[in-house]
C-alpha cells in the first residue's frame, strides 16, 4: 500500500476487503483486487454544511446486537438470528420502472429474466433494471455516461475515486438535490434511511446540498496485525507501548535463519503511531497558520522511524524490495510476524488459512502513541461510494425512489436485508450449521452485489463462523474508538484545482527512499522547498479560504 491509503477514505482496493467486513456479501471480490491510487474528494472548493441541510439521525434496531456500537464503532453479533424481522409489511414502491448504473469486480449476471433480480424488485415493489460494468474500468464508463447528460440512468452509483473533475457542476446539472425530501426530520418518512449516521450523509452533501445515497463505512479502517500465535509461542504476550518498542519487537522476532522477519513495511502504522495528518490533509500550528502534511513535523519524525525500522534489519527483504503485493501471503505462511492492512483484510485471512493452519490467529495492536502517551486515530470517511437520483420534475418518481432505498437501506437481521445481501433460500443459499447462508451453485451466476452500491446500512459484523473473531473485532474497534478525532476538514468534499494535481507525486517515491537510506532528510528539506516554489503556497492558499468559511 502506499501513503494515499491513509486518507480518510478508501481506496478501490481497501473498499472491496472493506465490503467483506459485513455480514457477507455473495460475489465480492477478496481485498486483493488490483490497487489504485487513493479516492478523489469532489466538489470544487468545498465548504461547511449549513444547519438542517442533514438528515434527522433517528437509530433503529431489529435485532439486539451482542456488542454494541461505542462512539460510532461496528456492531457485532455473536450469533445469527433464529428469527428475522420483516420490515415492511408490503411492498413500498408504486410500481415504477428504473434504469440503476453499478459497477462490479466480479462476473456480471444477467439481468433479465434472473429470479435473483426478479425476487428483490417484487418484494421493493418497484423494478430496477441494472447496467452493471466492470469496476475496474467503471470510472472511464461514468465519465463517458455523465458527459452525456442526456443518456444518464435514473440511479447512478458513484464511488468517490470515480469522481471525475468539476463534479460539483456535474451534480447539480444532472442529479436531484435530495434536500427537500431527507433533510431534517423530513427523513423520517423513511424509517431505514433515517437510521443511517449523520456523518456518511455530510459525505454526500455538495455545494451545500444533499445529493448522495451512502454506502456507510466503518469508524477505523486500517490496523497494524501481528501473528499472536506465532508470538505466543515465543512467550511474547506484551503488545509494544510506542514507536521504540515495536521496533525492538520487530528485531525480537527476526530470525533469518528461520525465515522469519519482525516486519513487513510499516509505512502505515508510522503514520498511524505519530498522527500524521491524512493524505492531502492539513493540520493547524500553534499561531493558527495552516501547515501541510509534508511540513508537519508528525511525517518527519514518521520518516525518521520508518528508516530506523529499516536500518534494524528486521524487514522482510521482500518489502525492501518495494513488492507490497507479497506482505499478506507472508505474513499469512509466517514469514512476516506484523504487517499493517485494512481492518477487512482480518476476516479474510481467517478464510484462506485456517483451513491448513487451525492454529493461525491474527490480531491488531491497540493504537500506539509513538512517545507512549494516548493515541490518536483519525476517524475515517464514513462513506466512500454514493448513488444518486437523475433530475427529474416528477416528484413523485423521487419519492418512489426514495422508498426503494429506504427498503434497500434494510439492516442486518430483516428478511430485506438478507433478500438483498443472498437471494432467496433454497434456490441462492442453504443456511449452515452457524445459521450463515451458504451460497449454492445457481448464486454464482445469479446474486450478484448490485443494489448495495445503491445505498447500504450501517456496517455491522455478523461472521460468526470463526469462534471468538466478531467479539475480538468489535471490542477492539470500540476500544479504539475512545482514541478517534476529525481531520482538520473532515466531512467536507473538495476537490483541489488540477494545476496542483501533481504537486505531492514525488513525494510518494521519497518516502520509500529515506525509510531504505537512499536519501536523507536533507532530500525531503528539498522536496519541501521545491513544493512550496511550485505551487504549495498557492495550494495552503485554497484551503485558507475554505477554512475561513468554514
Amino acid at each position: 500500500m502506499t501513503a494515499t491509503h491513509l486518507a480518510g477514505g478508501l481506496s478501490r482496493r481497501s473498499f472491496l476487503g472493506f465490503l467483506a467486513v459485513g455480514a457477507g456479501v455473495v460475489g465480492v471480490p477478496s481485498l486483493l483486487t488490483a490497487c489504485t491510487s487513493g479516492p478523489v474528494s469532489s466538489a470544487q472548493g468545498g465548504g461547511a454544511v449549513s444547519s438542517g441541510v442533514l438528515p434527522t439521525y433517528v437509530p433503529v434496531e431489529y435485532v439486539k446486537p451482542d456488542f454494541p456500537s461505542v462512539n460510532g464503532s461496528t456492531a457485532g453479533y455473536a450469533a445469527i438470528p433464529d428469527e428475522l424481522v420483516t420490515a415492511f409489511a408490503t411492498p413500498p414502491g408504486s410500481g415504477g420502472t428504473y434504469t440503476a448504473m453499478t459497477p462490479l469486480w466480479s462476473a456480471i449476471p444477467k439481468t433479465s429474466g434472473n429470479p435473483y433480480f426478479d425476487s428483490v424488485n417484487a418484494a421493493m415493489g418497484a423494478t430496477v433494471e441494472f447496467q452493471i460494468s466492470d469496476g475496474n474500468t467503471y470510472g472511464d464508463k461514468l465519465a463517458a455516461v455523465l458527459a452525456s447528460a442526456k443518456d444518464v440512468p435514473d440511479w447512478v452509483c458513484v464511488p468517490t475515486w470515480n469522481f471525475p473533475p468539476r463534479f460539483s457542476q456535474a451534480v447539480d446539472a444532472l442529479f436531484e438535490d435530495l434536500t427537500p425530501y431527507l433533510s431534517g426530520d423530513n427523513v423520517k418518512k423513511y424509517k431505514n434511511l433515517a437510521n443511517i449516521p449523520t456523518d456518511a450523509w455530510r459525505y454526500g452533501v455538495f455545494n451545500d446540498k444533499l445529493y448522495g445515497l451512502p454506502f456507510p463505512g466503518e469508524l477505523v479502517h486500517l490496523a497494524t496485525f501481528y501473528r499472536a500465535d506465532m508470538l505466543k509461542e515465543l512467550g511474547i504476550t506484551e503488545q509494544p507501548k510506542d514507536a521504540d518498542e515495536l521496533i525492538e519487537l520487530a528485531k525480537e522476532l527476526t530470525d533469518p535463519g528461520k525465515k522469519r522477519w519482525g516486519s513487513a513495511d510499516q509505512w502505515i502504522t508510522a503514520n498511524m503511531m505519530f498522527a500524521v495528518p491524512p493524505e492531502k490533509g492539513w493540520k493547524l500550528a500553534d499561531d493558527g497558520s495552516l501547515v501541510s502534511r509534508i511540513e508537519s513535523e508528525e511525517y518527519r519524525a514518521a520518516l525518521d522511524w520508518q528508516a530506523r525500522l529499516y536500518k534494524s534489519g528486521a524487514v522482510h527483504p521482500t518489502a525492501v524490495a518495494d513488492k507490497p503485493e507479497e506482505m499478506k501471503p507472508l505474513f499469512e505462511a509466517g514469514e512476516i510476524l506484523v504487517v499493517n492492512d485494512g481492518v477487512g483484510g482480518w476476516h479474510e485471512s481467517l478464510g484462506r488459512v485456517l483451513p491448513s493452519n487451525p492454529a493461525f490467529d491474527p490480531r491488531p495492536f491497540d493504537p500506539i502513541a509513538h512517545d507512549g502517551g494516548t493515541p490518536r486515530v483519525w476517524k475515517g470517511a464514513p462513506a466512500d461510494m454514493f448513488s444518486f437520483l437523475k433530475k427529474t420534475d416528477d416528484k413523485a418518481q423521487i419519492e418512489e425512489l426514495l422508498a426503494a432505498a429506504d427498503f434497500l437501506a434494510s439492516p442486518f437481521g430483516t428478511t430485506e436485508f438478507q433478500l438483498v445481501n443472498f437471494g432467496l433460500e433454497g434456490e441462492h443459499y442453504e443456511i449452515d450449521g452457524d445459521g450463515l447462508p451458504q451460497a449454492t451453485d445457481a448464486a454464482a451466476s445469479e446474486v450478484a452485489p448490485s443494489y448495495i452500491f445503491l445505498v447500504d446500512p450501517p456496517k455491522v459484523n455478523a461472521q460468526v463462523q470463526y469462534p471468538g473473531y466478531v467479539e475480538a473485532y468489535c471490542t477492539w474497534m470500540a476500544a479504539a474508538s475512545e482514541y478517534v478525532e476529525e481531520p482538520l476538514f473532515y466531512g467536507m468534499q473538495i476537490t483541489e484545482p488540477a494545476q496542483f494535481a501533481s504537486l505531492a507525486t514525488p513525494f510518494e517515491d521519497l518516502e520509500k527512499d529515506i525509510a531504505r537510506g537512499r536519501k536523507t532528510m536533507k532530500d525531503l528539506d528539498e522536496a519541501i522547498a521545491t513544493w512550496s516554489s511550485s505551487g504549495g503556497e498557492e495550494l495552503r492558499a485554497f484551503y485558507q479560504d475554505i477554512l475561513d468559511k468554514k
